[in-house]
């Protein structure tokens, strides 16, 4: 029998309490469960905060994954986020060496991206891209060429599309 491993997006809506990161990324940890990125922001309404959970594992996993977090006494709601009905974004931040030769390049590779050239020194780029997770690790790709000082990752957040599953509370 091969199990297969999968990724599921998961959108938590909770109480916006001290500790329920903790709380949430404990019960990952107590259990054995893999989070491959988590990102959290308080919503429009500042009682509560929306966490965005990508889990990896085999179908049983992420669904006892999906009925333990939602047992949580801080969690409202939770969806998972299926890639046909939701847009995830990511941010990256880099830092690329560059040498004046190299500096316009860089920039080069960066335009076709989209991203922002937001840092320049003599000796370096810091370069912003906001996108989904393909288009931030072919850019990331590009830019190996180069010397990567250092690259900041958010993880995904993601909103379903329309209306339909907007969560009131």
């Amino acid at each position: 029998m091969v199990i297969t491993m999968q990724k599921k997006v998961f959108q938590l809506l909770v109480d916006n309490t001290s500790g329920v990161l903790s709380r949430i990324s404990g019960l990952f940890s107590r259990r054995g469960y893999n989070i491959e990125s988590i990102t959290a922001g308080v919503t429009a309404d500042p009682r509560y905060t929306r966490i965005t959970i990508v889990a990896s594992g085999d179908d049983e996993i992420l669904e006892q994954i999906e009925k333990q977090v939602s047992k949580l006494v801080d969690v409202r709601d939770i969806k998972e986020l299926k890639p046909e009905e939701s847009v995830y974004r990511e941010l990256v931040l880099i830092k690329v060496r560059v040498t004046a030769q190299q500096r316009e390049s860089v920039i080069s590779v960066a335009n076709i991206f989209r991203a922002n050239i937001i840092d320049v020194s003599p000796e370096s780029i810091i370069a912003e891209l906001t996108g989904n997770q393909s288009k931030i690790d072919a850019f990331v790709a590009l830019l190996r060429d180069y010397e990567i000082l250092e690259l900041a990752r958010t993880g995904i957040a993601g909103l379903g599309r329309g209306v339909e599953n907007v969560t009131m509370l």
